[in-house]
């Protein structure tokens, strides 16, 4: 087992839990809309490593090799605009779909937070895998339960902000979560509205390219309707 310090972020899928439990009839659906846009997620995230997809969550990492701690905020919130782009693209072309099901239907509701922390971590290596824990691979969890209200955010940890507030937007609002085995602290978090642009709208696709759309989700689908395949559980916090 290594030490070192990192980076860590959790880009997590806002309404995902409510919306496969009201669409399991059109479970396999919902499924593969959320597999895609979490695909999307992790292909935008140049520069972090993928730690595990857990449930509706991608929980990556970087190694923060010191020099300038703005210019690594900087980064940071580069990589959360472009996975957040990435998803909502995704999320509108999924939409495009000619399917009725309420899966597909209302995909367009889901939304995606971030929740972003640095510090020291043990690597451990498990079949192949590699593997983070330690106290701040737990606290960045912990910052998922949190009384944010806007449904896009980016929280940082006090340890973040505190070495990034050159970067930051000038609106930036302190919540003071009490986490569960941790006990209270400080987190900051910004609209991602007020890092990133508005996306412009897709075109229209044409109708065959709809159509095309709809074969690839109730292909991926069928796999998970005709029982061969489990539907991924939505993993417990640490």
């Amino acid at each position: 087992m290594t030490s070192e310090r990192a980076v860590l972020l959790i880009a997590d899928i806002g309404g995902y839990t409510e919306y496969m439990r009201t669409h399991r009839m059109n479970l396999a659906h919902a499924e593969v809309g959320t597999a895609r846009m979490l695909e999307s997620i992790v292909d935008a995230a140049r520069g972090f490593d993928l730690i595990e997809i857990e449930g509706d969550a991608a929980f990556l990492s970087r190694r923060d090799g010191g020099g300038d701690p703005n210019a690594a905020v900087a980064e940071l919130l580069r990589v959360v605009v472009a996975m957040h782009r990435a998803f909502h693209r995704e999320r509108e072309d999924v939409a495009t779909n000619l399917c009725p099901c309420g899966g597909c239907r209302e995909i367009g509701n889901l939304k995606l937070k971030f929740v972003a922390h640095v510090g020291d971590v043990a690597v451990q290596s498990i079949r192949g895998r590699r593997k983070l824990v330690g106290i701040d691979v737990i606290l960045v969890h912990r910052l998922l339960k949190n009384p944010v209200a806007i449904p896009e955010y980016v929280l940082l940890s006090e340890e973040l902000f505190a070495s990034g507030q050159a970067v930051l937007p000038e609106r930036v609002e302190e919540i003071t979560p009490d986490l569960e085995g941790i006990g209270s602290v400080r987190a900051y978090f910004v609209d991602v509205a007020d890092i990133d642009d508005p996306l412009p709208p897709l075109r229209s696709p044409a109708w065959y390219q709809r159509l095309g759309n709809t074969f690839a989700i109730v292909g991926r689908g069928l796999p998970l309707m005709l029982g061969r395949k489990q539907v991924r559980s939505v993993a417990e916090s640490v």
